[in-house]
C-alpha cells in the first residue's frame, strides 16, 4: 500500500509541476488551497513555518537573507502537498559560507521549485523529510554538501537542478549530493543505527563544476535508490577525503543508469564510479547501466571494491552498455554484464 501511494504522489507531482496551478482551484487533482505571495526574509519564514496542506507559497524575484526552516509540523499531504515555487532570480542566501543552512527541510510532501540558494554551509539539508519533490533548482557557492538527504529522509526526488561551487569551506565534504551518513556519524545522526536515506531518486540533474568532492556520494545504510540521467562534470575535485571519482557508492540496490559524466585532462580524477564496502553486508547489488564516461586518467571507468577489511561488496553489475573514453586501465575491474 506504501509503494502505490508514492506512485500515485509521483504522478500528481509530475502533473502539478507542468501544469499552472492557480489559486484556489484543484488542478489535475493538486488541491491548492491558498497563494501565499512572499516578497522578504521575514514573510518567507513566516509562510514555512505555518504552512498548510494546499498552501503554494510563491516568491517574488530578490534576495532572501537567512537560514530558512521547513518544519515537521508543515506537512502537506498525498493530494495536497505544499508548494514552494519561484524563478532562479529568487533566491535564498544563507550569507556565510561557514555556517548554517540555507534551507532544512523536515517535513513531507512538498514540491519545492525554480528558485535558487547559495552562501551557506550547507545548501538545501532534509532532515526525516519523505516524499517530497525537488525540482529545477540551482544550488552554488555552498561550504560543503550541496544538497544532502539525511536522518531517515526517503522517497524524495531531487531532478532538474543545477549543483555547483559546493566544498569552498572544507572540500573533504564537498559532496554535490550526499545520500545518507557515513557509519562514522551514525551514533550521532540517527541514534546508532543505519541512517535508511532510501528510494531516493536523482534525475536529470547537472552536478559539477567545482563539487570538490564527489558528485554524488551514496552512503553506507541506504537502499534501493535511482541515479539517472545526469550529468557529471568533475572539474576543480580535490581528492580530498578520498573523493576521487564522480560517484562513490557505498549503498545497496542502487540503479545508476544514462547519466553522462566528463573529466577534463589534468584532473586528479582517478575513476569514474566507485563501490566501497565501508560496513559488512553493505556496497552490494549496485547496477550500472548505459552509462557515458569520458575518463581521461589512469584509473577505470567503474571500480569495484571486492573486498576490504570490513566485508565483502558482492552482487554488483557492470553492464556492457556502458560507454568509456579514455581510461588507461580500461571499462571495469569486473567482468561486465550482458
Amino acid at each position: 500500500m506504501k509503494k502505490l501511494s508514492h506512485l500515485f504522489f509521483l504522478t500528481l507531482i509530475t502533473i502539478a509541476c507542468s501544469s499552472k496551478i492557480v489559486g484556489t482551484k484543484t488542478d489535475n487533482n493538486i488541491v491548492v488551497e491558498k497563494t501565499i505571495q512572499v516578497s522578504t526574509s521575514s514573510q518567507l519564514t513566516n509562510a514555512l513555518a505555518i504552512a498548510k496542506p494546499g498552501d503554494e507559497i510563491i516568491l517574488a524575484d530578490g534576495i532572501y537573507i537567512g537560514n530558512f526552516v521547513i518544519p515537521s509540523t508543515a506537512s502537506g499531504t498525498i493530494t495536497k502537498p505544499i508548494i514552494l515555487r519561484g524563478t532562479r532570480n529568487a533566491i535564498l542566501d544563507g550569507a556565510s559560507t561557514n555556517t548554517g543552512y540555507v534551507l532544512h527541510l523536515k517535513a513531507n510532501y512538498w514540491i519545492i521549485k525554480g528558485f535558487s540558494i547559495r552562501n551557506g554551509l550547507k545548501g538545501l539539508m532534509t532532515d526525516e523529510a519523505n516524499h517530497n519533490l525537488i525540482d529545477g533548482i540551482s544550488v552554488t557557492n555552498i561550504g560543503e554538501e550541496g544538497i544532502h538527504f539525511r536522518r531517515f529522509s526517503s522517497h524524495n526526488i531531487l531532478q532538474n537542478a543545477e549543483v555547483n561551487n559546493v566544498g569552498s569551506k572544507t572540500p573533504d565534504y564537498g559532496e554535490g549530493v550526499y545520500i545518507g551518513t557515513a557509519v562514522s556519524n551514525w551514533a550521532k545522526t540517527s541514534n546508532g543505527v543505519e541512517d535508511r536515506c532510501d528510494s531516493n531518486q536523482i534525475i536529470n540533474n547537472s552536478i559539477g563544476p567545482n563539487c570538490t568532492a564527489e558528485c554524488v556520494d551514496v552512503k553506507e545504510g541506504t537502499i534501493g535508490g535511482l541515479i539517472k540521467g545526469n550529468k557529471f562534470n568533475s572539474t576543480g575535485i580535490t581528492g580530498a577525503n578520498s573523493g576521487d571519482s564522480w560517484m562513490d557508492v557505498k549503498g545497496n540496490n542502487y540503479i545508476i543508469e544514462n547519466n553522462i559524466g566528463f573529466n577534463p585532462t589534468g584532473s586528479i580524477l582517478k575513476d569514474g564510479y566507485q563501490v566501497h564496502c565501508a560496513v559488512n553486508g553493505w556496497g552490494c547489488n549496485n547496477q550500472f547501466k548505459n552509462n557515458s564516461s569520458t575518463i581521461n586518467a589512469d584509473g577505470f571507468g567503474f571500480n569495484i571494491t571486492l573486498e576490504s577489511s570490513k566485508g565483502k561488496a558482492i552482487g554488483n553489475k557492470v553492464f556492457s552498455n556502458n560507454k568509456v573514453e579514455n581510461a588507461a586501465k580500461g571499462v571495469s575491474n569486473i567482468e561486465l554484464s550482458n
